[in-house]
């Protein structure tokens, strides 16, 4: 959205061809052009402040102008008094140089003077400011009901706080901070800058600008804030940052507490809080590498409490068969302030933990485990690799994730799952849904189950009880119940059926491994 001009100044009004045509002059008060000019107002009387509201730009010819040089400085701080935008003198009638007193009087007061050494129409100056003063308030009326619409939009189609304040960014070009009651930067959405650079050292520095109960300009940060509240209890507050070359105007004041008010609902319709929603995305975009740069990732994380430097990083899934919000919920509260926390899928929760001082990560994955079984007691805890740095978080949460994927059903036993606990039969379970695995078992023992459905002999667990036995034909008798004789008959039929010499290693290993295969596929 363009920005708001707002009233044209005393420097806009001079460069109007209708003034310009009368050779302005300014003689005194030109840090005042600035002045946004409200009105135009023609006077040929000695007190014309007693006419005027504030912000007019004053034309005369000068002819009432006192000659006594006190009452020039009466007339002058009369018009200062009530906050005139300038004074504007023809030299045509009266004088052809402004009077030294006047000039002094305007010095002293900061009041534009502004001479006209030729003949000016000052109806016509009054015509066409005025249709240019109105035609600005018809357009930031405009504007202001446009910004009221969309963020009326916002609130029917239940749009999320991420969404409220990326308008808000959008419409004032701003960069603007969704923060929470502990000074955590829940939401950024920059604007000109980098997400890092806007939120470096975000809780120190918001905490030195005062909370306030209205919208506030606060210098010399140029932070304009404005609280999120309901009924009296406070949420947190928006915050828009200063846009070199861009200073804050009254649109920018409108979004803002538009953005404000548009949260509060969306925060009583939505049931999940801030907070837990930018722990998720956040969370998502570390794991999924989906952040612009690692300095990024870090300004992001650690404006939301966690800390980055100093410190390693610890990867953690946690599958459910409940809903993965419930679990999230319970464990999100032992985290504060050591570890994000969010729902990945329905049923997947993601960790990631923040590890000071070289602290083992052990003991905090036990009690994490322990507090998830409390709202599942089969869910399962997977471990990826510790890493030095934010930026390598992405391949912990890959490993997590093939720990995960390995894991064997019925293993509640233990807390939690890591790489080395991974071996054959987890990564056969992993591969499983592999048809290049599922034809290997055929080719390899096919034809034994077929034996044994149709001649109901027991072949397949002799040859298990032999494999386990690595060979050795007494322990696998005794395992089996059979006579050696018995057993050495089994065998032999066994290597007529399979094409197999079972004295062979490999050929053994070949047969062991197949057999495992079919336990996890009987298995899913």
């Amino acid at each position: 959205m363009p920005e708001n001009p707002g009233p044209p100044t005393v420097a806009d009004v001079l460069a109007l061809p209708v003034l310009a045509a009368g050779l302005p002059e300014v003689v005194a008060g030109v840090p005042g052009l600035d002045r946004p000019v409200r009105w135009v107002h023609i006077t040929e009387l000695t007190d014309p402040a007693s006419f005027l509201k504030g912000g007019e730009l004053v034309l005369t010819t000068g002819v009432p102008l006192p000659g006594d040089s006190s009452q020039v400085r009466r007339y002058v701080d009369e018009l200062a008094d009530v906050g005139a935008a300038a004074l504007v003198l023809e030299l045509v009638r009266r004088f052809h140089r402004a009077p030294d007193s006047l000039i002094r009087a305007c010095r002293a007061r900061g009041l534009p003077l502004i001479t006209l050494s030729r003949d000016v129409n000052f109806l016509e100056v009054t015509q066409v400011v005025h249709a240019l003063i109105l035609g600005n308030q018809t357009e930031v009326l405009r504007r202001t009901q446009q910004i009221h619409d969309t963020f009326t939009a916002l609130t029917l189609r239940g749009a999320g706080p991420e969404d409220v304040v990326r308008t808000a960014a959008e419409m004032s070009h701003h960069t603007v901070v969704l923060e929470n009651l502990a000074h955590q930067a829940v939401i950024c959405e920059p604007v000109g800058t980098s997400a890092e650079e806007a939120l470096s050292h975000w809780e120190r520095r918001s905490r030195a600008v005062p909370v306030e109960g209205r919208t506030t300009l606060h210098e010399p940060d140029n932070w304009l804030t404005t609280p999120v509240e309901f009924q009296g209890e406070r949420w947190g507050r928006v915050v828009m940052l200063p846009t070199p070359g861009a200073a804050f105007g009254t649109e920018d004041v409108t979004v803002l507490e538009r953005a404000a008010m548009t949260l509060t609902i969306a925060r009583l319709i939505h049931s999940t809080s801030w907070e837990r929603r930018a722990h998720r995305h956040v969370l998502r975009d570390i794991a999924e590498q989906r952040h612009r740069s690692p300095a990024e990732a870090r300004a992001r994380a650690a404006a939301l409490g966690l800390p980055t430097t100093d410190a390693t990083f610890l990867a953690v899934l946690i599958d459910t068969r409940h809903n993965a919000t419930e679990v999230e919920t319970l464990i999100a509260p032992a985290l504060e302030r050591t570890g994000l926390v969010g729902a990945f899928e329905d049923r997947r929760v993601g960790v990631l933990l923040s590890l000071r001082g070289g602290q083992p990560w052990q003991s905090t994955v036990e009690q994490l485990s322990r507090t998830a079984r409390e709202a599942d007691p089969d869910a399962v805890v997977s471990v990826g690799c510790e890493v030095t740095d934010l930026s390598h978080v992405a391949r912990s949460f890959r490993e997590a994730g093939r720990v995960a994927e390995a894991v064997l059903p019925g293993s509640t036993g233990q807390l939690y799952h890591q790489l080395s606990d991974i071996g054959l039969r987890h990564l056969l379970h992993t591969l499983r849904n592999d048809v290049r695995v599922q034809d290997y078992v055929e080719r390899q023992v096919g034809r034994l189950i077929e034996h044994d459905a149709r001649h109901g002999t027991e072949l397949l667990p002799t040859l298990r009880h032999y494999l386990d036995a690595a060979g050795n034909k007494t322990i696998a008798a005794r395992r089996s119940g059979l006579s050696r004789q018995t057993l050495y008959e089994r065998l032999r039929l066994l290597e007529r059926l399979l094409d197999r010499d079972l004295e062979v290693g490999e050929q053994r290993t070949e047969l062991h491994v197949s057999l495992l295969a079919l336990d996890i596929l009987r298995m899913s």
